[in-house]
């Protein structure tokens, strides 16, 4: 039987935030060209999930909940990179002068992969057909999927290896607090920050 290809709301969520997050990921690569490999790779993930999931086959599903999830986790619970990117594109809004793109493209990055991720779980739950197999399908695209992030990581950037044993142990994404009120245009030396 041949699977129609097929252009519904899931599927938009999935290309759109797919082609965030590789853009994203050329654009940071850009900035910081020893990324470059470990990007490029990162981001077939992505297009194995934007072909798959438009032939509505559940593994395309299962690996963009995989990889856009895992992403998004660590971005939210492990690192401060999300966090970071959000206090710089705050700053950059409210000065007027962008400052540090590379913390700022975490903004898209993440949201990026938090439209793959619904349109994944959407899509998956509009199938007509579903069974206890698919748990096992889901589990071991999750560890396949974080298996070949991690082998992108300690063959083009093993610095970051130790994210995967954090990843572990998250923290509260309530932890990090941003001060109240930061005047942004104090000049440099003085306290910006005000309760």
């Amino acid at each position: 039987m041949r699977t129609l290809w097929r252009l519904g709301g899931p599927e938009l969520l999935i290309i759109s935030g797919s082609c965030l997050f590789i853009f994203v990921l050329g654009l940071s690569a850009y900035f910081e060209p020893d990324i470059r490999w470990l990007h490029f790779f990162q981001a077939w993930m992505y297009v194995v999930t934007i072909a798959l999931a438009f032939r509505r086959n559940r593994w395309g599903y299962f690996i963009g909940i995989s990889a856009s999830g895992f992403w998004d986790y660590v971005n939210l619970f492990v690192t401060t990179f999300f966090h970071n990117g959000l206090h710089w594109l705050g700053a950059s809004l409210a000065t007027g002068q962008v400052q540090h793109v590379d913390q700022i493209l975490a903004v898209p990055a993440w949201i990026g992969n938090f439209l793959v991720f619904v349109g994944c779980i959407w899509a998956f739950e509009r199938l007509p057909e579903k069974s206890l197999r698919d748990l096992a399908r889901f589990l071991l695209a999750l560890i396949l999927t974080t298996a070949f992030l991690a082998a992108d990581v300690a063959v083009f950037q093993p610095r970051y290896l130790p994210l995967f044993r954090r990843s572990l142990h998250p923290h509260s994404p309530f932890a990090l607090t941003l001060p109240l009120h930061v005047d942004w245009g104090a000049p440099p030396g003085v306290n910006r920050y005000s309760v």
